[in-house]
């Protein structure tokens, strides 16, 4: 297995509560390395990290390793299947707008002040 395959492997299986799911294939092109990354559903946000800062970080390092090798290491990171953003995505897109039950009419409102 490549340097940096291994490398990829060991930083995730680190991060995730499934390492058992962790999944990494390698492809060359002439673009370079494509290192393709998959977990369980539920590992996904520790993978992401906040604001996306953790990936970003995975990459920086996938940069450095593939530098000490001459080539060009990139980063795909599969959505799972049943993921939770694919979820709420098709709920979003499904959903009505929805008016807030707080809302009233003007008419409701003003009965409310009492004014008469």
């Amino acid at each position: 297995m490549p340097l940096d395959q291994q490398f990829l492997e060991f930083v995730i299986k680190a991060l995730v509560d499934n390492p058992d799911q962790v999944k990494v294939t390698r492809s060359v092109d002439e673009m370079g390395v494509l290192m393709t990354l998959d977990v369980a559903a539920a590992d996904m946000g520790k993978i992401i990290g906040r604001q996306g800062n953790t990936a970003k970080s995975i990459r920086t390092l996938l940069r450095v390793v593939g530098m000490k090798n001459n080539s060009r290491v990139n980063l795909k990171i599969n959505e799972p299947a049943g993921g939770l953003r694919s979820a709420e995505y098709q709920a979003e897109k499904t959903q009505a707008p929805s008016v807030s039950s707080a809302s009233k009419t003007v008419d409701e409102a003003m009965a409310d002040l009492d004014l008469g």
